[in-house]
């Protein structure tokens, strides 16, 4: 491998500021990581770089629903997001936000320049509208039947059963996922970018950019021929406004960036501040004839934004291409897709709560390679590879060998060429230890991070095997074999040094502990640590450095990421259930006669002069009901909206002072804001009858 100094920046793909850090997201910011860590400890100038993806309409949703500006809640997001990362010690140079004046300035120099360069069109489109929230809706706000498979419930872009793509004017029985309405069509006048110019760039720019796997997918767009890319959204919209195509400096009104457009822009935005408070120099990062190498990490999802529509934009407006872009697959927890109601939907917070979070960034590790295959979270080999590799196996040749050292040698450590005396027999040592590190080296740089660990864990082994055979615990008991002690425990110990190196891109601050408590160091370990030179004279009194796993913490953070209705089988000595005895028994025929069906719940409001009710209308499926609710101390009416719930359908309709309500709407709770509605599964529909 190269030892010449390289200039690398690398991404990650920017966090969504609606939402907290789970699991999922952080398999492709640990596995970025873990690449920048080795790039620095091997001396290159390395930078890592990232921001929250801060605009588009489920933010500017998300924020009126709180009550809040969309700044405050990307603010609040913000800081939230880089808590979670530096807890999982990902270690980003820069953080920062696509709200930003650095972000709107490239966004607006790069729109001008692919206009001025003719690769930007206008014209008049169709799209859906909300008639009753008054906004056009995104693809992802509109739900319906998939017209490839007819899969129920997909949305507007993309279907999750068969994969398909389409148009949102091809979905089936639209709806909006806002209001619940039946979407219209109306016209709108809309910026394309024109893709197709760059295609004959794009089909050598794959070769070389992206995994094999990804660029025979990709291929395939080229192949159906590019379509024109709509960067544009109508009022109201959270992000920046379209410069007017005049050139005037105004804005065009009511015409902002595509979210999609101005996100990528971010890792420039972010570099750009970094450059500012560093003295760096950013054309030389960015600019077109740059010799830096640029990374992009991020998830198959995304595939067409980074390889597809963000190379030509950069092309088509003057600037550099990524050298590279690394794609990842997704994560699976005991083998499944993630879920609230087992509690496999774990936030990184909640993570934090019971475990360890480098245990997380080990097992990632493990399981991670360079292509983009899922990798699952099996809670149960989780604790068994925890407990055998880190504790079992690394820990342990520390916790074995270092009292050996300190109590009979006063701390004393001998350097190699006196714990092997023979040379021979050093050489051979050496060349094996050396051999390890330089395929581990070259498996870090590959993002073979599995293959690496599997290399580690084999010297690991082999380290132990020589503790035991040579049975230190013996010849401290007698003293004609001190001298024979003294060389086997700093032999065994220089091993665990170069463990201990090899392991610090994955666990960092469990191996600075080492560096510094154990080896007594004055930083964290490099690359260049693993020179016999460097091996520490001196060793400290053993701390704990981990500890097991235990069953009991996984069971824990599972019940604490759930979300399901608790039922108890028990009436209780006090509360409700004794306060409120149950009512008389009736038969099962009788119970048999109401009808539960599942039931969207198109439309909620106030009713006006009533404290607890609110006006439901409720779609069954095929036909809609008018239903009076009193649960309007525990929520709002937007808060319900587009909700699925079950009502009794059979109920005869009830005439009161405000209207007629046409059935019930099932709720439970002692009353005031504890009061639940109940709320289906996904995969529920209107209509479906609830037995």
């Amino acid at each position: 491998m190269s030892t010449a100094p390289r200039r690398i920046l690398v991404t990650s793909a920017l966090p969504y500021a609606n939402g907290s850090i789970h699991l999922g997201h952080l398999v492709e910011y640990i596995q970025t990581d873990i690449w920048v860590r080795f790039q620095k400890m091997c001396g290159h100038a390395c930078y890592y770089v990232c921001a929250d993806d801060a605009h588009g309409t489920p933010i500017m949703l998300r924020a009126q629903q709180e009550g809040i500006t969309p700044e405050a809640l990307i603010e609040k997001m913000n800081v939230e997001h880089q808590t979670d990362f530096a807890a999982f010690h990902i270690a980003f140079d820069n953080y920062y936000s696509t709200h930003s004046p650095e972000n709107r300035e490239f966004a607006e120099q790069i729109y001008l320049r692919l206009r001025d360069a003719g690769h930007i069109d206008k014209r008049t489109i169709k799209q859906y509208y909300d008639p009753e929230k008054e906004m056009f809706l995104p693809d992802r706000f509109i739900k319906g039947t998939c017209p490839k498979c007819g899969a129920e419930d997909q949305y507007g872009d993309n279907c999750e059963v068969c994969g398909a793509t389409y148009d949102a004017s091809e979905l089936k029985n639209p709806r909006s996922v806002i209001s619940g309405a039946t979407p219209v069509e109306k016209e709108s006048e809309h910026y394309f970018f024109k893709l197709s110019d760059f295609s004959d760039m794009l089909d050598d720019y794959l070769q070389t950019s992206t995994q094999p796997e990804v660029a025979n997918k990709m291929k395939e767009w080229l192949e159906a021929g590019l379509n024109d890319w709509d960067i544009s959204r109508d009022a109201p919209y959270f992000g920046f406004e379209i410069p007017d195509t005049r050139g005037q400096g105004a804005s065009a009104p009511g015409k902002f960036f595509y979210v999609w457009l101005d996100a990528p822009m971010g890792y420039m935005a972010s570099f750009k501040n970094l450059c500012d408070k560093q003295g760096l120099n950013f054309d030389d990062w960015w600019g077109k004839d740059s010799d830096a190498e640029l990374y992009h990490f991020i998830g198959k999802d995304i595939l067409r934004f980074h390889t597809l529509f963000w190379p030509a934009v950069l092309d088509g407006s003057g600037y550099r291409k990524p050298t590279r872009v690394f794609a990842h697959g997704f994560l699976t927890v005991n083998g499944q897709k993630m879920s609230k109601s087992r509690g496999t939907f774990i936030n990184a917070r909640t993570w934090l709560q019971h475990l360890d979070p480098e245990y997380l960034r080990y097992y990632y590790a493990a399981k991670l390679s360079g292509g983009v295959d899922d990798i699952d979270l099996n809670l149960e080999d989780f604790i068994a590879r925890i407990n055998s590799d880190l504790v079992g196996k690394y820990v342990n040749i520390a916790s074995r060998t270092a009292n050996f050292i300190v109590k009979q040698f006063g701390g004393e450590l001998l350097t190699l060429d006196k714990a092997i005396a023979d040379d021979s027999e050093r050489d051979t040592y050496l060349a094996d230890v050396l051999g390890v590190a330089d395929n581990v080296a070259e498996h870090y740089e590959a993002r073979e991070y599995g293959q690496a660990i599997r290399e580690i864990m084999k010297l690991a082994d082999h380290i132990n095997q020589y503790f035991d055979s040579n049975e230190p615990w013996k010849l401290a008991k007698d003293p004609e074999q001190r001298d024979n002690l003294h060389r086997i425990s700093s032999r065994i110990l220089h091993g665990f040094h170069t463990l201990s190196i090899l392991l610090t891109p994955i666990l960092p601050t469990l191996t600075e502990r080492v560096a510094k408590a154990l080896f007594g160091k004055t930083q964290a370990f490099t690359w260049n640590d693993l020179d016999p030179a460097a091996f520490p004279a001196t060793l400290n009194t053993f701390k704990h450095l981990a500890k097991r796993v235990e069953p009991a913490a996984i069971e824990a953070m599972l019940e604490a990421s759930k979300e399901d209705l608790k039922v108890t089988e028990n009436k209780p000595a006090s509360g409700p259930l004794a306060d409120e005895p149950v009512a008389e028994t009736i038969d099962f025929d009788t119970f048999a006669k109401l009808d539960l069906r599942i039931a969207r719940i198109v439309k909620a409001e106030a009713v006006e002069k009533a404290d607890k009710l609110l006006q439901l209308t409720l779609d069954i499926g095929g036909e809609t009901r008018n239903v009076f609710a009193g649960i309007k101390s525990a929520y709002a009416p937007e808060d319900l909206e587009g909700r699925l719930t079950v009502m009794v359908a059979n109920l005869a309709p009830r005439k009161m002072r405000f209207g007629v309500s046409e059935g019930m709407v099932l709720a439970a709770g002692p009353g005031g804001k504890d009061l639940f509605i109940l709320s289906p599964d996904e995969g529920a529909e209107p209509g479906m009858r609830v037995k």
